[in-house]
C-alpha cells in the first residue's frame, strides 16, 4: 500500500510541476525584466536571466514617482486598514455568533447581502461622503475607513467564533469575568489562526487597491505604490523598467507577512467548518 501510495505521490507532483513553473514564470519575469535596461525588456529572445541595470531602473522609478515614499504610504493604509478590519470583523462576528438578539437573523441577512452588490455601484456616493461631506480627501483615513467594516470578514468570522465551544465562555462568566475580557483575553486568543488568514486577506485587498486611492489622492506625496506606479502609463511613454522594479518591491512586505502568518495560515482557512 505504502508503495502505490509513493508512485501515485511520485505521478502527481510530476504532473503538478509544469503548472507550478507556469505560474511562477510571470513572477521570474518580472524579477529578470527589473534588472534590464527597457530596449532589453522586448528584445529578441526574451531574457531570461537576470541583468545589471536593477539600480538604474530604481533611480528612475525614485525620480518619477518618490516610490519609497508610496511605498510606505501603503504600508501604514494596508496596516491600519487590517488592524481597525480585524477588530470591527471580529467585534461583529462575535456578538453575532454569541449573543441573542432582536432582528439578529435580519441582521446578518443585510451584511451577507452587501457581498451581492458590485462596487462600482457605490463608489460615486461614497467619493461624494468622504469628499464632499467628510473632507477626507488626501488623507489616509479617506482611504481606509469606508473599507474598515468588511462584509466577508464579519460573516467569516461568526462562523468562526461558532465553532467554539458556548460552555467555554459560560465557564468565564461564571469565574466573574466580564464580556470585555472574555472576548480579548479568552475567545480571540482561540481563533487566532483564523485571524491570521483574515489579516491576510485584508491585507491583500488594502495592498493592490487602486481605484479608491486613485480617486481620494490627489498629492503626489500621499499616493500609494500602486497609484505611483499607474503614473509611470503615459500617453506617449510607459516606463516598464520602473513598473518592473516597483511591482518586484511591492511583493516583498505581503511575502514577509505571509512568511511571518504561514503557520496560522492553513488552520484559519478550515477554521469554522466544524460547529458545536
Amino acid at each position: 500500500m505504502s508503495k502505490q501510495r509513493f508512485w501515485l505521490a511520485l505521478v502527481l507532483h510530476v504532473g503538478l510541476l509544469p503548472l507550478a513553473l507556469l505560474w511562477l514564470a510571470p513572477l521570474w519575469l518580472m524579477v529578470v525584466f527589473a534588472t534590464h535596461p527597457e530596449e532589453e525588456i522586448f528584445r529578441i529572445p526574451t531574457p531570461l536571466l537576470p541583468g545589471g541595470a536593477f539600480g538604474q531602473n530604481l533611480a528612475n522609478l525614485q525620480a518619477d514617482t518618490n516610490f519609497l515614499r508610496a511605498l510606505l504610504n501603503s504600508v501604514v493604509v494596508s496596516g491600519l486598514y487590517t488592524l481597525g478590519g480585524l477588530l470591527l470583523s471580529a467585534m461583529a462576528g462575535y456578538a453575532l455568533a454569541v449573543y441573542q438578539f432582536r432582528f439578529k437573523a435580519l441582521v446578518f441577512s443585510f451584511i451577507v447581502a452587501t457581498l451581492t452588490i458590485p462596487y462600482f455601484v457605490v463608489v460615486i456616493p461614497q467619493y461624494i461622503l468622504v469628499a464632499r461631506d467628510l473632507k477626507l480627501t488626501n488623507t489616509f483615513w479617506g482611504v481606509i475607513l469606508p473599507f474598515l467594516a468588511n462584509a466577508l470578514g464579519v460573516f467569516y468570522m461568526r462562523q468562526v467564533f461558532l465553532s467554539l465551544p458556548s460552555s467555554l465562555l459560560d465557564a468565564a462568566r461564571v469565574d466573574g469575568a466580564g464580556e470585555v475580557r472574555i472576548f480579548f483575553q479568552i475567545a480571540l486568543p482561540l481563533v487566532r489562526p483564523a485571524l491570521a488568514a483574515l489579516a491576510l486577506i485584508l491585507f491583500l485587498n488594502a495592498w493592490n487597491d487602486y481605484l479608491w486611492p486613485l480617486l481620494v489622492l490627489s498629492q503626489k506625496e500621499m499616493y500609494t505604490a500602486p497609484v505611483a506606479l499607474g503614473t509611470l502609463i503615459g500617453l506617449t511613454r510607459v516606463s516598464w523598467g520602473g513598473i518592473m522594479v516597483g511591482s518586484a518591491l511591492m511583493t516583498v512586505p505581503f511575502l514577509l507577512l505571509f512568511l511571518f502568518l504561514q503557520r496560522y495560515f492553513v488552520a484559519g482557512i478550515t477554521a469554522g467548518a466544524v460547529k458545536e
